[in-house]
């Protein structure tokens, strides 16, 4: 680990210290969750998860994505919001905690979920924090066409989709969505997780986001964290755990 890491690390650890280690208050019992899919994804990533919520009673929606501009994906999941009936559980997957942490602060908004995902600070570059870290494989087969983006296939199955039987991973991989390159430097003008309870689920099999940087974004907001056993994603390869973890944020777990 280089000198930079570790100061990061120590930085985030270093918001535990003193009074500040009391703990949030419980996230409010709620029935409406809205998911984000991230890059290289469609709203189909969040298939396995989606049964156990509905069996739980909980009303479920999946943003389309459009995965063109951070303003777009915005308006896209407040759109989400604003159709549902009472509160709702957040929950984004890699690139989708960026759109997580920008619309977060909406009202009806109870909690966040971040699965293996970004959770930028408000103005922050994201793009230079995580050059921290070392570089994941699956960057290596991003191929832009024009400005969007696509990963190729070796890629995709290898390091994206690690963990995913293969099956279910070529699926995935030919319902990609088009991912504009320029969104990775956008940047939020808000981040809601210094407000709201946040949990975070860290792939400790990424290939995509480095472990250790999602260790240190969930520890830098303080989150209840659980970590896998799992690739990228975990949303496919681990969908009960993750559905766990968000009717916990819905309040329906102790």
């Amino acid at each position: 680990m280089n000198v930079v890491r570790i100061l990061t690390l120590i930085a985030a650890l270093s918001a535990f210290a003193g009074p500040a280690l009391a703990q949030p208050a419980p996230p409010p019992k709620v029935h409406n969750v809205v998911l984000v899919h991230g890059a290289w994804a469609d709203g189909s990533s969040w298939a396995k998860v989606i049964p156990y919520l509905q069996a739980a009673g909980l009303k479920v929606t999946a943003v389309q994505n459009p995965l063109t501009s951070l303003a777009d994906s915005a308006a896209a999941t407040r759109r989400a919001l604003a159709e549902q009936d009472g509160p709702a559980v957040l929950v984004g997957h890699s690139w989708g905690g960026t759109v997580v942490s920008e619309v977060g602060t909406d009202p009806k908004v109870s909690a966040l979920v971040y699965v293996a995902a970004r959770a930028p600070d408000a103005g922050e570059d994201f793009v230079k924090l995580a050059g921290q870290y070392p570089t994941p494989p699956a960057r290596a087969g991003i191929v832009d066409h024009d400005g969007d983006t696509k990963l190729n296939e070796d890629a995709f199955l290898k390091y994206f989709a690690n963990g995913v039987d293969a099956t279910t991973a070529k699926e995935l991989y030919a319902v990609q969505w088009p991912t504009a390159a320029t969104i990775f430097g956008n940047r939020t003008t808000q981040a809601a997780w210094h407000d709201k309870p946040s949990f975070y689920a860290v792939s400790k099999q990424d290939k995509t986001i480095d472990p250790d940087f999602e260790r240190f974004l969930a520890s830098r907001m303080k989150a209840t964290t659980i970590e896998l056993d799992a690739g990228h994603l975990s949303l496919v390869s681990h969908p009960k755990e993750i559905a766990d973890l968000i009717l916990k944020a819905a309040g329906q777990y102790e």
